[in-house]
């Protein structure tokens, strides 16, 4: 018995013992990542300053794969994704920051790591007319950081850049209606202009979008709802080109009139039309 005790005494003495020499050499371990992590970092930004982007982008990654447990480590992974951006690889810049979103989605850089992707996605557009997809992700994304982050300057420069992208949706819309006209597809092109009076009317095609809509409308036979747009586009837009080239199409009759009548029926037909702003 007395043996027992002696044996259950010792490693009683021990294993306290053990356990506190594991903890020195855990955190003498973990500096020594942390100082290579740190020496990669350091690199990551030299190599940035001097313009190479990957090379700074593999210091980076190199950094936040080292000791993905420390402060430092989302850092270095948004260095990295930044990086790519800097020199133009969107791809690489948008996989980097889609990972950092995953794997830290508590982190305080958050809101600049979605405006980062929403503009890797903005910049990424090539020809709008053939591809819509990174538009319509950099849309999404933006809007998350207006309705995520409010009060950051981010959201202020995302609601400029949503602006941007209604203009250009806004005349991919307004290029396939005129293609449908061309094809005298009416009730098609009319989708189309209608689409960009209900979705993008504070850009600068809304004005033009609704001019078609009285043209077209006037040429299937809806003169009601021909002259509905024109009244909208008076009560808007009556300084505007487009105005006046909606008035031409209801005088077209006056056009072939005797030269004596010509005047009395003029301005019968503007009275007309003008009261069409009026209601």
């Amino acid at each position: 018995m007395k043996i027992i005790n002696i044996l259950i005494l010792i490693s009683l003495l021990l294993f306290p013992s053990c356990s506190k020499k594991e903890e020195k050499v855990e955190i003498i371990i973990d500096d020594v990542i942390e100082t290579q992590m740190l020496e990669s970092y350091k690199k990551g930004l030299k190599a940035l300053e001097d313009g190479d982007a990957l090379y700074a982008a593999k210091h980076f990654t190199d950094a936040e794969l080292l000791f993905p447990q420390s402060e430092w480590a989302p850092k270095s992974l948004l260095m990295a994704a930044y990086s790519y951006y800097s020199q133009d690889y969107f791809a690489d810049a948008i996989a980097e920051l889609e990972r950092f979103i995953k794997t830290y989605p508590q982190s305080k850089r958050l809101d600049y790591a979605y405006f980062l992707l929403a503009t890797c996605h903005y910049e990424k557009i090539i020809d709008e007319k053939k591809d819509l997809d990174p538009l319509i992700k950099a849309k999404e994304t933006f809007n998350l950081v207006i309705r995520e982050y409010p009060n950051t300057d981010f959201a202020l420069d995302a609601k400029f850049k949503l602006d941007l992208i209604d203009e250009t949706l806004a005349g991919k819309e307004m290029y396939i209606g005129k293609y449908y006209i061309k094809k005298e597809k009416w009730i098609a092109a009319i989708n189309r202009f209608k689409f960009v009076v209900d979705n993008y009317s504070t850009t600068i095609y809304i004005e033009e979008a609704l001019h078609r809509l009285v043209e077209l409308h006037y040429k299937i036979g809806l003169l009601d709802e021909s002259k509905k747009f024109a009244s909208l586009l008076g009560y808007n837009y009556q300084s505007s080109e487009w105005y006046q080239a909606s008035y031409k199409i209801f005088n077209k009759e006056f056009e072939q009139i005797d030269p004596d009548k010509k005047k009395e029926k003029s301005n019968f037909i503007l009275s007309k039309f003008k009261t069409l702003f009026e209601k």
